[in-house]
């Protein structure tokens, strides 16, 4: 018996040890992993967005802000999906309940982070939602910055858009503290800035009951608002440049020469970012990335094209500048040259005759450059064009930019596997051939030719610094002479830019038009076959302050297309007070 006592005794002992032990595993060992399953059970943290930073102007005219809107979201933890349930939310915001079941199981997250479901929402619908907010536990009304493109398409291919995070950007570690609903540039300034503008998000720490109602706000994190940025842009010339280009394809860019930064930047066709600003919808992204004219492509920077004879303004400095001819040399064009059995022609048929250097770049003489070409040969044109910027990035903060083609002996090689041709440097002096640049580059060139030599990388953000990239050392009487023939392109009675005369201010620039296809390939004239028409300018003819280069798709004669643009975006400038530029000059050039 005394046996029995004793076995169950060590029974009974052994039971109370297990459970002291399962007790101690379960307050100590384990105390503290299921007292945080408690709290999330109790608590909920629902991220705050940060408001973005606002984008200026040069002359502090905001170009896009924020605007609250409300989103509705569901913490799917929290939300019976029944179809009774289902049905009330649906017809509360107009969707079907199988919307709302798709939007559920397609959300990101854990089952305690708020699925979107329905986004900037009305204030009756929010007012619906809150009066039926004990009947949908979970529902969580979300009050959301939303950004605002004031001016809709102005210059949207440099301010960009935004969009939610890329599963990429959701393992990248840079995006840890942005919330998975959050939108993030994916475009434009707004991408290449976005860590500066897109702020810091906050935390609303709530209590919910049983059934995932909330029973009061046990804390909160302030969100931090994103920094505000200001751009070289001023908001009338680009008005002006987009303006110009209106119901045609093409690009017009106007920098500062003596700093490098952007005044405007346009390419049409363009876009309205406010698309995006709310999640673009399916059907218009689509449409936007199969139209044929290409609205995303931002043209000033994407699309290289032959500069056709703008570039001879690159031909000529480097004659002067290697002694092979000087202004006074002159030559006789008859319309045509013949080397190696080929002709090539000047756009004159009949020829210009005997003819200068001053009068070969005003009429644009196509002969007096081929001459040119032949004593310079393609190794010293391509190291100019290298040199003042063609065939390499300008520095500029947006993605997507092209280098365009700089073509020489060892590229030909390298990339076609052929050797170098004679009648190629002809091509290429006058703009033609594998030659071909972006807006953005012969703009910069322009800049550099007419400010001294001093090649500047190109910038948008106001605050960045000012940084001169190299000096390439002009012959003071070279400069000289090509200002004035510049100028006599748009004031002589027979220069090819004469459409770009103002009544305000003396404009020098320089026409081009570069043929698409071959004169003699040419078939039916349809628009697609038209020459792409170029002009680049400076004003005014002492000290410059803008340098403008203007690109018309499939536009015909650059100086009927491109020199007024040009006439006019120069003109908006200076109607504008730009006293603020000038000042600025002063102080950069004591900084420098």
């Amino acid at each position: 018996m005394e046996e029995r006592v004793r076995v169950f005794s060590y029974i009974i002992l052994a039971v109370f040890a297990l459970f002291i032990l399962r007790l101690w595993d379960l307050q100590v060992v384990k105390g503290r992993w299921y007292r945080e399953i408690s709290e999330r059970n109790r608590l909920r943290s629902i991220a705050i967005p940060a408001q973005r930073g606002i984008i200026y102007d040069r002359n502090h005219v905001p170009l896009v802000d924020n605007e609250p809107s409300f989103d509705i979201a569901i913490i799917r933890e929290d939300f019976s999906d029944d179809p009774e349930r289902l049905s009330l939310l649906a017809g509360l915001l107009d969707l079907s309940p199988e919307e709302i079941e798709k939007r559920l199981k397609d959300g990101t997250g854990s089952p305690l982070s708020p699925v979107k479901i329905k986004q900037d929402v009305s204030f009756k619908e929010v007012a619906m939602i809150e009066a039926r907010r004990m009947d949908l536990p979970g529902l969580v009304v979300e009050v959301v910055p939303r950004r605002n493109y004031i001016y809709g398409r102005l210059a949207s291919h440099v301010i960009g858009y935004l969009g939610y995070m890329t599963p990429r950007q959701l393992r990248d570690p840079a995006y840890n503290d942005v919330p998975v609903t959050a939108f993030v540039g994916h475009y434009g300034i707004e991408k290449t800035y976005d860590s500066l503008l897109r702020g810091k998000a906050g935390r609303r720490i709530v209590e919910v009951d049983a059934t995932g109602r909330v029973v009061r706000i046990v804390g909160i994190q302030r969100p931090v608002k994103g920094r505000d940025i200001t751009l070289t842009l001023d908001i009338d010339v680009q008005r002006e440049a987009e303006e110009g280009l209106r119901g045609r394809a093409g690009a017009v860019v106007v920098l500062a020469p003596e700093t490098g930064e952007v005044l405007a930047m346009a390419s049409a066709p363009s876009f309205d970012p406010n698309l995006f600003a709310r999640g673009i919808s399916y059907r218009d992204w689509r449409r936007l990335i199969n139209d044929p004219r290409r609205p995303l492509l931002n043209r000033a920077i994407q699309g290289v094209y032959p500069p056709g004879s703008t570039f001879k303004i690159i031909g000529a400095l480097a004659a002067l500048e290697e002694g092979v001819i000087d202004s006074a040399t002159e030559f006789t064009c008859r319309g045509a040259i013949e080397m190696g059995g080929r002709s090539f022609r000047c756009w004159k048929e009949k020829g210009h005759g005997r003819i200068s250097l001053y009068r070969a770049i005003t009429e644009s003489c196509d002969v007096y450059f081929y001459e040119i070409g032949k004593r310079l040969g393609i190794e010293r044109i391509a190291e100019y064009a290298r040199m003042f910027g063609l065939g390499e990035p300008s520095g500029i903060e947006l993605d997507g930019e092209r280098r365009g083609i700089v073509p020489s002996m060892e590229w030909k090689l390298k990339n076609l596997h052929e050797r170098w041709y004679g009648g190629e440097t002809l091509n290429t002096v006058i703009g033609q051939g594998y030659l071909s640049a972006t807006p953005l580059q012969m703009a910069r060139m322009v800049s550099a030719v007419i400010n001294g030599g001093r090649l500047y990388r190109v910038h948008l953000l106001r605050d960045r610094p000012i940084e001169l990239e190299r000096t390439i050392e002009i012959d003071p009487g070279s400069e000289s002479f090509l200002k004035r023939a510049l100028i006599g392109v748009v004031e002589d009675s027979n220069g090819t830019g004469r459409k770009a005369h103002s009544g305000w201010v003396r404009i020098g620039g320089k026409t081009g038009t570069a043929q698409v296809v071959k004169k003699g390939q040419r078939g039916v004239r349809s628009k697609r076959n038209r020459d792409h028409a170029w002009f680049v300018a400076f004003a005014p003819e002492d000290e410059p302050e803008v340098a403008v280069s203007v690109f018309v798709e499939h536009g015909g004669q650059g100086g009927t297309a491109a020199a007024p643009i040009a006439r006019d975006v120069i003109e908006a400038y200076f109607r504008a007070d730009g006293s603020g530029l000038r000042a600025d000059k002063e102080v950069m050039e004591r900084s420098l």
